[in-house]
C-alpha cells in the first residue's frame, strides 16, 4: 500500500471500480435493470438516490462520475449555501455553450439534499429543467416529503435498500483480502450484525482492526472475535427524532401492541429507549393504544397505561424502562376491542354531518319536573326512557375479553 493511500479511509478505498464490485441493490443494478442500463449507456439523467446510510448511494453516484464524460462537481447540502449553488450553476451554463458534447455536460452530486430548504431547491430548478446540469441528489430521507414537487418531477427516483448480511460479507472479505487480513467466521458475523446494514460503519470498524493488528509469520493479519468486539463501538441506531425512522419505529411499536406480539413490542420499545426517545412520548402511545385497541375488552389496560405515563413523568432512564415495558407488554397481551373508538368516531361524524338533535325536555337541567325518571329509583337502577331524539346505533360491541359481560348485563337489565 502506498503511503498516500493510508490517509484515505478504507470505506473510500473500497468504493466499487466496476459494476461487478457492487454489493446489493439487484433491483437497481442487476442485469437489465433501468439504472444499470443508464450507467452502461452513459445516459444518466437527473435523479435522486434515497435509502439508509451505507447502502451504496454515494458510491453509485461516484461510479457514474468516473464513467461519464461530464465535468463532476460534488456538494454537501448541509454545508453549501445559495452562493455556492449559483457559482456552480453559472459555470455549468458557460460550459454548456462549449462546442463538444463531452465538455458541455456538468454532473452535480448533491449529498444530503434534504438539508436544502425550498428557496435553495428553487435555485436548482431552472438549470435542471434546461438540462444545463445533471443533478444527482442523495438523501437518507423520503424525497417525497423533503424535495419540492416541481424539482422532484424532473427526477428519476431510485430507492436503495439496506445491505443484507451476504452483501456486507462480500464487501468485508474483499477489504480483508486487500488489507492482507483473514477474518474468523464469528468475527465476520459480528461485524455484519453490528453494522446494521451500513457498509461504511462496518468498514470503519474493520479498518481499526486491520491497522491495530500485527501480521503473523505468514504476513497475514488474523482478526478474531475478541478483536472485532474491541473495534466496534456502541451500535449506532438510525433514529432521527424528526425523520422517517422515528415514525416508522413508533408505528411498528403500536402495530405490535395492537397485533398482540409482546416480543416485537419489547424490541421496538428497546429500540426507542436505546436511541434516546422521550419516555413520555412512548407512554402517550401506550395510553392511546390501551384505549383505542384494547378498550372495553380489558378496561384495566388504560389504568396501567396511565400509571406508566405517571412513572415516565417522574422517572428517567434506566428505571423508566420497567414500567413502560410493564404497560406495553400488558397491552400487547390483552384481548382487543376498538368498539369505543369506532363508536365515538361514528357519533362525531353524525354530529358533523347528520341530523340535528335538540336535548329532550326531560333531559334538560331541572328535567325532573318535565318527566325525567331517576334510574336509581327503579329495579336494577334502570328505567326505559328516551335519551336521544331519532335514535341511531353508534356502538357495536366486541366479543372478546370483558366486553361481552358488559353487554350481557345491559341485555339482562333491559329484558332483551
Amino acid at each position: 500500500m502506498h503511503d498516500e493511500e493510508t490517509t484515505v479511509p478504507l470505506a473510500a478505498r473500497q468504493a466499487p471500480k466496476k459494476l461487478e464490485d457492487f454489493a446489493g441493490q439487484p433491483h437497481l443494478l442487476g442485469e437489465g435493470k433501468m439504472l444499470r442500463r443508464l450507467l452502461e449507456a452513459d445516459m444518466i439523467k437527473s435523479a435522486v438516490f434515497f435509502g439508509p446510510p451505507g447502502c451504496g448511494k454515494t458510491a453509485t453516484a461516484r461510479y457514474i462520475a468516473s464513467r461519464t464524460q461530464a465535468i463532476t462537481v460534488e456538494l454537501n447540502a448541509a454545508a453549501a449555501g445559495v452562493a455556492d449553488i449559483k457559482k456552480v450553476l453559472t459555470e455549468a451554463k458557460e460550459r454548456a455553450r462549449m462546442a463538444t458534447f463531452e465538455q458541455k455536460r456538468t454532473l452535480v452530486i448533491l449529498d444530503e439534499i434534504h438539508h436544502f430548504n425550498k428557496t435553495q431547491q428553487d435555485v436548482l430548478l431552472p438549470s435542471v429543467e434546461k438540462g444545463e446540469i445533471i443533478l444527482i441528489g442523495i438523501t437518507t430521507e423520503n424525497p417525497y416529503f423533503y424535495i419540492n414537487t416541481a424539482l422532484l418531477s424532473r427526477f428519476s427516483v431510485f430507492e436503495f435498500k439496506a445491505l443484507g448480511d451476504k452483501d456486507l460479507l462480500k464487501i468485508l472479505h474483499r477489504a480483508a483480502k486487500d488489507e492482507h487480513a483473514q477474518i474468523d467466521d464469528d468475527a465476520a458475523e459480528f461485524f455484519t450484525v453490528q453494522a446494521n446494514g451500513d457498509s461504511r460503519k462496518m468498514l470503519n470498524a474493520a479498518e481499526l482492526a486491520f491497522v491495530t493488528t500485527q501480521p503473523g509469520k505468514d504476513g497475514i493479519k488474523h482478526i478474531d472475535l475478541e478483536i472485532a468486539k474491541e473495534c466496534i463501538q456502541r451500535r449506532h441506531l438510525n433514529y432521527d427524532k424528526k425523520g422517517d425512522e422515528h415514525y416508522d419505529i413508533i408505528s411498528a411499536f403500536i402495530k405490535s401492541m395492537r397485533g398482540s406480539d409482546p416480543d416485537a413490542t419489547a424490541y421496538w420499545l428497546a429500540r426507542m429507549l436505546e436511541s434516546g426517545e422521550d419516555p413520555r412520548f412512548i407512554a402517550r402511545r401506550i395510553l392511546i393504544c390501551a384505549s383505542e385497541d384494547v378498550g372495553l375488552a380489558e378496561p384495566a389496560a388504560i389504568m396501567i397505561a396511565q400509571a406508566a405515563f405517571s412513572a415516565a413523568e417522574e422517572l428517567g432512564m434506566p428505571e423508566v424502562r420497567i414500567p413502560l415495558a410493564h404497560a406495553a407488554i400488558y397491552v400487547a397481551c390483552c384481548p382487543k376491542s376498538n368498539s369505543a373508538y369506532l363508536a365515538i368516531d361514528s357519533a362525531l361524524q353524525e354530529v358533523r354531518e347528520g341530523r340535528y338533535r335538540p336535548v329532550p325536555d326531560h333531559l334538560r337541567s331541572g328535567g325532573k319536573n318535565r318527566g325525567y325518571k331517576y334510574a336509581h329509583d327503579f329495579p336494577n337502577h334502570y328505567v326505559k326512557q328516551s335519551y336521544m331524539p331519532y335514535p341511531k346505533k353508534f356502538f357495536e360491541p366486541g366479543t372478546l375479553g370483558k366486553e361481552p359481560a358488559l353487554i350481557e348485563r345491559l341485555k339482562k337489565i333491559k329484558g332483551e
